[in-house]
């Protein structure tokens, strides 16, 4: 695995946003040709849409150059629930264990022992086995769009893993 740091994402910092965007676009069009379907909505999305999103995020941050290799973004809902609405590494780091890495972080130290939903195209193996591995439970898939089926997976509560290094701040 990299060496990396977890660390809070500022939007609002220019540089942070286009990393992140940049990185969403590339990893969703990963997933879009995985799935068969180029519709995904944050593919589209332009980098105001992206920043106007009412989300947390978190990145993975590589020790030396800073360079950001994968992002987390969330949601609280009402009654405590968690919505994990993306989870995106970028595809020069992909199997190197980013999204474990963001996933076992959220899970353990920003929201342990709360339920949490996800959500991932039905045709994503890598998603899908990740979620599978980290303990989520596979709930009904659903179709959204014509051609586009879903998945979607519930931890009923997060565990308590020992986490990895982090900080606050910016990319």
């Amino acid at each position: 695995m990299p060496s990396t740091r977890i660390r809070r994402l500022d939007l609002t910092d220019d540089a942070t946003a286009t990393a992140v965007h940049r990185i969403g676009r590339a990893a969703y069009a990963v997933e879009a040709e995985l799935i068969g379907f180029d519709g995904i909505p944050a593919l589209g999305e332009s980098l105001a849409q992206m920043r106007a999103q009412e989300l947390d995020w978190i990145g993975a941050v590589c020790d030396g150059g800073g360079e950001l290799a994968g992002f987390l973004a969330w949601e609280e809902e009402p009654g405590g629930d968690v919505s994990i609405d993306r989870v995106c590494v970028s595809p020069a780091w992909f199997r190197r264990g980013i999204a474990s890495l963001l996933l076992r972080h959220a899970l353990a130290d920003l929201f342990p022992g709360r339920p949490v939903k996800v959500t991932t195209g039905a045709a994503n193996t890598p998603a899908v086995s990740l979620y599978a591995h980290l303990g989520f439970t596979r709930g009904p898939d659903f179709s959204p769009a014509p051609g586009l089926v879903m998945a979607s997976f519930r931890l009923p509560s997060s565990p308590a893993w020992g986490s990895p290094r982090t900080e606050s701040g910016g990319v």
